[in-house]
C-alpha cells in the first residue's frame, strides 16, 4: 500500500526554527572517518575510527561534493552501526530531524532513533527503505507509514516529532507522506546501521527542538488508519483525535469520506485530557484497489461548530492497497523461547499480523529451548537467524519481528506456483489426524518443488517454570509491548498464553523430496497425505494445519491454512502418492520395515532402535479411516509388532507411524 497524506494542520508554534545540528560532511576528507572528527558523532560500541564507523566519499553528494556511505558487508547487517547524539534527553516539544539519502536500485536502507540515552534500551522509530518502499514503525506498531521514495536518486525525508502530543510526522521531498501516534515520546540518537543488503548515502543531515504552546480548546485530527493495505479486505478504519488544547474534551463528531462514502461517528460523554488522544473505530468497509483520496474531519468539538485551530482539523490523504495474487498465503516463521527478554516483542507483532492480515498470512513460532520445542524444527531454523526474536518471512532474510512489513508486501503480490488446499480426517478416539494437502498447480513446476505440512497450535498454555516467559519490558522501562510492560520480570506460566505455536513438521523442514513429478503443468492437481496422533495434551480446536509449497532455493512459494474443523469441512483427498514417506530421507526408514506385503492374515512391523523411544503406529484404510492404533513405549534394540489384517477386505491400507518426531506411511497392501 502507497498511503499518501496530502493535508494536515500545522504542529508547531510560529518560533523561527534555528538548527541545532548540522554537518554537510564538506569539511571532512574524502576518505576520513568522521567519529574522531566531530563530538557529535560516534559508534554503537563507541569505537571510532575503524570498520563500525562512517567513512566520507565524494563519489555521491547532496550538495557540494561529500557525502557519508553505508553498505551492509555480514549477512546480518553492518558492521558500520553510527550514532548522531542528540546531547539532551527530548521528552516535549517538536523535534525535527532532516537528512538527505540517495538508496541505490535494488539496495535498502535503515536507521533508527533512541529513546534512552543508553543506547540500546529503547527504539523510538525504525525507519525501513527497501526497493524503492517506505516503512516506519514505533518498534511497537508495524506499519504506521507506508510510502515511497525515489531509487537511485536523492530526496529529502524530514520527520517532526510533536513529543508533547505524541503526533509524529513524515515528509518527503516536502509531501507529508504519513502522520501517526509514536508508542515512544521521547529522542535521544540517531543509528545508522546499514542492515541486510544495504547501499545507501547520506547528506546534509540536520536536527532543531523548539516548544510547543498549547490553544484553550483545540481538537486535532491526528491520525487516520484505514486499517489495512490489501486490496480486498474487509477493514475497520480508525481515526484518532488529539487534545491539543488545555481544556478537557467532552464531545465531538468524526467523519471518513473514502470511495465517494461518508462514514460518521458521534462521541460524547468522554473527557480527554490535555494532550491525550482519543481513537474512535467506525464501521467495517472493504478496501478497494487502485488510488483513493480520503479526507478524515473532526468537528463540534464540546458542541462549539469550530475549536481554536481549524487548520489541525482535518486530514486528506491516499490509499492504494496492494493486490494480492490470487491464492497467496505468506509465511512467518518466528524464533521465539521462553528464556528470551526480547521475545515478547515477536509475539506482539506476530498477534498483530494475525489481526490484520489472518486471510493471507501464516504464523508459526518455532520454539527454542523451552517446553515448546520442536527439536529438528528448531535446529534448521535456528541455522538461518542470527538471534532471538528473528523472523522469516517465507524464508527469505533474517529480520527482526517488527520489520516483516516489507517482506510480506513484496511476497503477497508474487503468484504461487500452485495454490494449496488442506483436507482432513479427525478421529477423536485414538486422536489421529489424517491430513491431504492439495497442490493446484497454476504454473509449470518440477520437482525440485517439495510440500511439508506445519501443524501450529494457539492458546498453548504450561504450568512447569519453563512457560515462564522472561521480560525485558517490564515496568515500561524498554517502552510499550502490548501490554507486557505491566506485567513482571518472568512473567509467570499462569499469567501466560502462547499463540502460533509449532507443534509438528513433517516429514521435515526441507519438506519431501519426491513431492512431484519430474514435470508439472499447470491446471494439475497433486496430493500429499500426512498423518499425526495428536498428544491428549493438545487443544484440536485450536490446531492450525498449514501446508507448505517450498521452492527449488528453499523459499516458501505459498502455504495453505486451515483450522481443523475447516480441513475436514474441505475433504479428505486421498493422494495418488500416499506413502510418500517410504522413500524420504527421513532417518526413520532405516529404523523400521514392514512385511511381509502383501499380506494375508497380519503384517508385522520390525523396529530397530537406536534409543529407547514412544511409538504410535496407526492403521488407516484409503479413506483415512483407523482401523487399529497402539502406543508402545520401546527400549533400545530390536523389536516387532503384530498388525492383524485377517477381518480386512482386500486392497491398499496405510500404516502410519509417528516416532519422536518423526513420521512415516507406508502402503500396504490385503491380499
Amino acid at each position: 500500500m502507497k498511503n499518501i497524506l496530502l493535508l494536515s494542520g500545522f504542529l508547531t508554534t510560529n518560533l523561527v526554527f534555528g538548527q541545532i545540528f548540522s554537518d554537510d560532511f564538506e569539511s571532512y576528507a574524502p576518505g576520513s572517518y568522521i567519529g574522531p572528527q566531530s563530538a557529535s558523532w560516534t559508534t554503537w560500541s563507541g569505537t571510532e575510527g575503524g570498520a563500525e564507523d562512517a567513512q566520507v566519499t565524494n563519489n555521491q553528494a547532496s550538495s557540494g561534493v561529500n557525502a557519508i556511505y553505508f553498505s551492509s558487508t555480514s549477512a546480518n547487517g553492518g558492521p558500520q552501526d553510527v550514532v548522531l547524539d542528540f546531547g539532551p534527553l527530548y521528552t516535549s516539544g517538536v523535534f525535527t530531524f532532516e537528512s538527505d539519502m540517495y538508496v541505490n536500485n535494488g539496495k535498502t536502507a535503515y536507521f533508527n532513533f533512541q529513546a534512552s540515552q543508553t543506547i540500546g534500551t529503547t527504539w523510538a522509530l525504525n525507519v525501513n527503505c527497501t526497493n524503492g518502499d517506505l516503512y516506519i514503525d514505533d518498534a511497537i506498531t508495524s506499519n504506521l507509514v507506508v510510502s515511497t521514495y525515489p531509487q537511485a536518486s536523492w530526496f529529502t525525508l524530514k520527520i517532526e516529532a510533536n513529543l508533547t502530543l505524541k503526533v509524529w510526522k513524515a515528509y518527503i521531498d516536502g509531501v507529508l507522506v504519513g502522520t501517526w501516534i509514536n508508542g515512544v515520546n521521547a529522542l535521544a540518537s540517531l543509528d545508522l546501521f546499514p542492515i541486510q543488503n544495504s547501499q545507501f548515502y547520506v547528506d546534509d543531515i540536520s536536527f532543531n527542538h523548539v516548544p510547543y504552546t498549547l490553544s484553550n480548546v483545540n481538537g486535532m485530527m491526528a491520525m487516520a488508519n484505514l486499517g489495512g493495505e490489501l486490496a480486498g479486505q474487509n477493514v475497520t478504519p480508525k481515526l484518532t483525535v488529539v487534545n491539543a488544547g488545555t481544556s478537557a474534551i467532552n464531545s465531538f463528531d468524526v467523519n471518513l469520506n473514502y470511495g465517494g462514502n461518508n462514514y460518521s461517528q458521534t462521541v460524547s460523554g468522554v473527557n480527554i485530557a490535555s494532550t491525550a488522544n482519543y481513537a474512535v473505530s467506525l464501521n467495517s468497509l472493504p478496501l478497494v484497489a487502485g488510488n483513493q483520496i480520503y479526507t478524515a474531519t473532526v468537528s463540534n468539538v464540546n458542541g462549539a461548530s469550530m475549536d481554536d485551530v481549524s487548520s489541525d482539523d482535518t486530514l486528506v490523504g491516499s490509499i492504494n492497497p496492494v493486490v494480492p495474487a490470487v491464492g497467496k498465503i505468506v509465511v512467518s516463521e518466528e524464533g521465539t523461547g521462553t528464556w528470551c527478554q526480547w521475545c515478547p516483542r515477536g509475539s506482539v507483532f506476530m498477534d498483530q499480523f494475525n489481526t490484520k492480515y489472518g486471510p493471507f498470512w501464516a504464523g508459526i513460532a518455532v520454539h527454542n529451548g523451552d517446553p515448546m520445542t520442536v527439536t529438528d524444527y528448531d535446529a534448521s531454523f535456528g541455522s538461518l537467524i542470527a538471534g532471538y526474536p528473528s523472523a522469516l518471512v517465507d524464508r527469505g532474510g533474517d529480520v527482526d519481528p517488527s520489520g516483516m512489513t516489507p517482506d510480506f508486501l513484496t511476497r503477497i503480490q508474487i503468484a504461487p506456483k500452485a495454490i494449496l488446499t488442506n483436507g482432513a480426517i479427525w478421529d477423536a478416539a485414538s486422536r489421529t489426524l489424517n491430513v491431504s494437502v492439495t497442490a493446484d498447480f497454476q504454473a509449470t513446476a518440477n520437482s525440485n518443488y517439495k510440500l511439508a505440512c506445519v501443524l501450529t497450535e494457539d492458546a498453548v498454555t504450561g504450568t512447569g517454570s519453563g512457560y515462564n516467559q522472561s521480560n525485558a519490558y517490564a515496568g515500561g522501562s524498554n517502552g510499550v509491548m502490548g501490554g507486557y510492560e505491566t506485567l513482571g520480570n518472568p512473567v509467570p506460566a499462569a499469567q501466560m498464553v502462547y499463540d502460533h505455536v509449532a507443534r509438528a513438521i513433517a516429514p521435515s523442514f526441507d519438506g519431501y523430496t519426491n513431492s512431484f513429478p519430474a514435470s508439472v503443468n499447470a491446471g494439475e492437481e497433486h496430493t500429499i497425505n500426512f498423518s499425526f496422533v495428536l498428544p491428549v495434551g493438545w487443544d484440536e480446536n485450536e490446531i492450525h494445519i498449514i501446508g507448505l509449497l517450498i521452492d527449488p532455493n528453499g523459499r516458501i512459494d505459498n502455504a495453505g491454512k486451515a483450522t481443523l474443523t475447516e480441513a475436514v469441512s474441505n475433504g479428505y483427498v486421498n493422494g495418488s502418492n500416499a506413502g510418500i514417506f517410504e522413500a524420504s530421507e527421513n532417518q526413520i526408514d532405516d529404523i523400521v520395515k514392514v512385511a511381509p506385503n502383501p499380506a494375508d492374515n497380519e503384517t508385522v512391523l520390525y523396529f530397530n532402535l537406536k534409543k529407547s523411544s514412544s511409538v504410535v503406529t496407526v492403521l488407516t484404510d484409503v479413506s483415512g479411516k483407523v482401523i487399529y492404533s497402539q502406543a508402545s513405549e520401546l527400549d533400545k534394540g530390536s523389536w516387532s509388532q503384530v498388525i492383524p489384517m485377517s477381518q480386512l477386505n482386500a486392497g491398499v491400507y496405510f500404516v502410519n507411524i509417528q516416532m519422536e518426531g518423526l513420521y512415516r506411511t507406508m502402503k500396504v497392501l490385503k491380499k
